[in-house]
């Protein structure tokens, strides 16, 4: 799932294409993205843009009139834009497209499964069914962040990844935050000390702020065409099995329904590999207990 990085990227692409540009046309080509009918979404041609923001992992367009956009790309969403003349993503994967003057904004989705939305809502007001209620991590102070931290006694991974808690951070940045701050994604917050806190509170914002940097100088003047949660430079997240970039053993894994946690257990647990429901049930005794056990 596109996460703050990926969606500031998007959204910085498209204040240089449609910011103050009127709709043409837009055109739903599944019926099933489209889940609000009040107001009709063609209620939307004809106005400027006179706004684009984030909320959580949302991209909101907002229009002259008070009518908002709000599209959330969840899974296997994402956007592409195409030049005049220029041919569009056609088949099953296109859901919808919104023209204008200059080009066309293609919200596609890939695989079988219909999880990426457009609301259309009519107020600012409305928008806040769409706020999960998680700080802005780049933006709030030491102190509101251990506070936010401390609301509930959860894991480190669940805390970073509760939109409730914090906004913005999904599975891939909360991997890669946990292994700069050198803290067991399994780690109960109430057990944090202040150290430990504040070094959780610098991973977090300088991981976002480096790999949004880091997307951008990719994108260039382009708009982004491969959004993806995996990333060859990245420190651990989807790189089971291969050596951390710090002390060079392998990267492990927790795998969960369709989620997986990647950490480094030399530079996160202590050396103490943490069980994974399916191998290590299959394993029972023979599951190795450590990373010098795992490696012999």
């Amino acid at each position: 799932m596109p996460e703050l990085p990926d969606i500031t990227v998007y959204i910085e692409c498209l204040k240089e294409r449609i910011l103050g540009r009127t709709i043409e046309r837009i055109d739903i080509r599944n019926l099933f993205v489209l889940r609000t009918t009040d107001p009709a979404i063609s209620d939307a041609q004809g106005k400027r843009v006179i706004e684009i923001r984030r909320i959580g992992k949302r991209i909101v367009l907002g229009f002259e009139g008070g009518l908002h956009l709000v599209i959330h790309l969840m899974i296997a969403g994402r956007l592409h834009w195409r030049g005049p003349g220029e041919k569009l993503p056609g088949g099953r994967i296109a859901l919808a497209s919104v023209t204008f003057p200059d080009g066309t904004l293609i919200l596609t989705e890939a695989g079988s499964k219909r999880r990426a939305s457009i609301h259309m809502v009519s107020a600012a007001e409305s928008l806040h069914a769409f706020d999960r209620g998680g700080i802005e991590v780049l933006e709030t102070t030491p102190e509101e962040f251990a506070a936010r931290l401390r609301l509930e006694n959860h894991t480190l991974k669940r805390a970073l990844t509760d939109p409730r808690l914090f906004s913005g951070i999904g599975n891939a940045y909360s991997d890669e935050i946990l292994h700069r701050a050198r803290l067991s994604p399994m780690l109960l917050t109430v057990k944090l000390s202040a150290e430990e806190t504040a070094r959780l509170y610098h991973a977090v914002r300088d991981t976002l702020t480096d790999w949004t940097n880091r997307l951008l100088a990719d994108a260039g003047s382009a708009f982004p065409k491969h959004v993806t949660a995996f990333h060859a430079s990245m420190a651990v997240h989807g790189r089971f099995g291969q050596p951390c970039p710090v002390c060079h053993s392998p990267i492990q894994r927790i795998r969960y329904a369709d989620n997986e946690t990647n950490y480094c257990a030399r530079c996160q647990t202590g050396g103490r590999l943490l069980a994974d429901r399916a191998l290590s049930r299959l394993l029972k005794k023979d599951w190795p207990r450590t990373i010098d056990e795992w490696e012999t």
